[in-house]
């Protein structure tokens, strides 16, 4: 059978404290996405718990690696230079999408009200 393997005390609580900051982080995030009221402003919680919250389980994911196999593994820093990389890109994609959305809406709600023709801002 094999022996189980532990990790130093200090590993462990450095650990616990990054597992517990990025929970925390992730969770409040989801709140924000579940109680703000217009999706401009549900977009900055999954936006801002990417970041933090999965930056800081990769972290513990990488020291917990490091220090069970007693060689710098970093194989998770590659994910999270992947995350921070395209997070703030696709929020910014989705915010513009959302913006054209509006944009089409409001443009065909003003056509109903002219009797169907959509008519141009008068140019000063």
């Amino acid at each position: 059978m094999n022996e189980m393997e532990t990790i130093p005390l200090w590993a462990a609580a450095l650990l616990v404290s990054l597992l517990i900051l990025g929970g925390s982080i992730i969770l409040i995030g989801a709140l924000g996405l579940m109680r703000l009221p217009d999706f401009y402003q549900r977009i900055h919680g999954p936006a801002i718990t990417v970041t933090l919250g999965a930056g800081c389980v990769l972290i513990a994911s990488m020291l917990y690696f490091t220090v069970l196999q007693s060689r710098l593994v970093l194989h998770e820093l590659l994910i999270t230079v992947f995350v921070l990389m395209t997070a703030p890109i696709v929020s910014m994609l989705i915010i513009r999408a959302a913006v054209y959305r509006d944009l089409r809406a409001r443009k065909r709600d003003s056509g109903v009200e002219s009797g169907g023709i959509y008519r141009f801002p008068e140019q000063e």
